[in-house]
């Protein structure tokens, strides 16, 4: 199913804007880089229609939101409508704060955006269910969150990616559930901006949202557990680089090799 994306991506080198989280930015581009796209952060509301109009994907993180910034990305994300440029979107903490959700759905109701990438408690606040957030992080469970997130895409015409133990994807009919991945993830910050800037990358140089977003959470915990397997890795700082190392090296074999994948309609 995902063979060739990760191939196509790399002859292609997209270049992938980013309006994004000043806490993870450089770690967003230099994982952007290392799965073979070309990383641009650019969020001034005077460049960044002009910026999106050279990129082959738009990815938005209101990871440290303001006014302007929210500005920016909807100025952004209606050009690369326009373009037929695909859009993803990071709501972190959506939930956390009143402007945190307001802005999210702001951008959800302005842009038409190909993939929504959150954790349990993000989906299921901008899917209209009940929810917990605690920071950033998730403290969401409910039986029903598949379902939420099959409404979503629905409704937005997107296909909805949440982050867990077990990671679920899904374009509204179909859902795959991606069990690649390693606990060390969890010890570095960042690690769910970077799986964006991975999310867009694939978009960038591959037609299917679908399976794109497959590819690269497969891609991205795969290196994970790599990384974690390594010898060199001590602890959080070794196997940030191991993990950096692992994503560059991933090839199309490795992949066919480590996938861990589930897709029911």
């Amino acid at each position: 199913m995902l063979e060739g994306l990760l191939t196509n991506l790399r002859n292609k080198k997209p270049l992938v804007h980013h309006i994004t989280n000043t806490v993870t930015i450089n770690d967003c581009a230099n994982i952007t880089l290392a799965i073979g796209a070309l990383p641009v952060m650019a969020h001034a509301l005077e460049e960044v229609e002009e910026m999106v109009s050279a990129a082959q994907a738009l990815v938005l993180n209101i990871g440290t939101l303001t006014k302007e910034q929210v500005n920016a990305m909807i100025k952004a994300g209606i050009v690369a409508n326009s373009l037929k440029i695909p859009v993803v979107l990071d709501p972190v903490g959506a939930g956390a704060t009143a402007m945190r959700t307001d802005s999210a759905k702001r951008i959800l109701e302005k842009i038409k955006v190909s993939v929504i990438k959150g954790n349990s408690s993000e989906i299921a606040i901008l899917a209209g269910r009940d929810g917990k957030i605690r920071g950033v992080e998730a403290a969401y469970s409910a039986e029903d969150i598949v379902g939420a997130a099959k409404e979503m895409a629905s409704k937005y015409k997107a296909v909805v990616a949440i982050t867990g133990a077990t990671d679920m994807i899904t374009d509204g009919e179909n859902v795959a559930y991606v069990r690649n991945g390693h606990p060390m993830m969890g010890t570095i910050t960042g690690t769910g901006c970077m799986l964006t800037s991975v999310v867009g990358s694939f978009c960038g140089a591959n037609k299917d949202s679908f399976e794109s977003t497959i590819a690269a959470f497969v891609s991205f915990g795969l290196a994970g557990e790599l990384a974690a397997s390594s010898s060199a890795v001590k602890g959080p700082a070794s196997f940030k680089m191991a993990f950096f190392d692992e994503v560059y090296n991933l090839t199309e074999e490795k992949i066919k090799k480590g996938i861990k994948i589930e897709i029911n309609k």
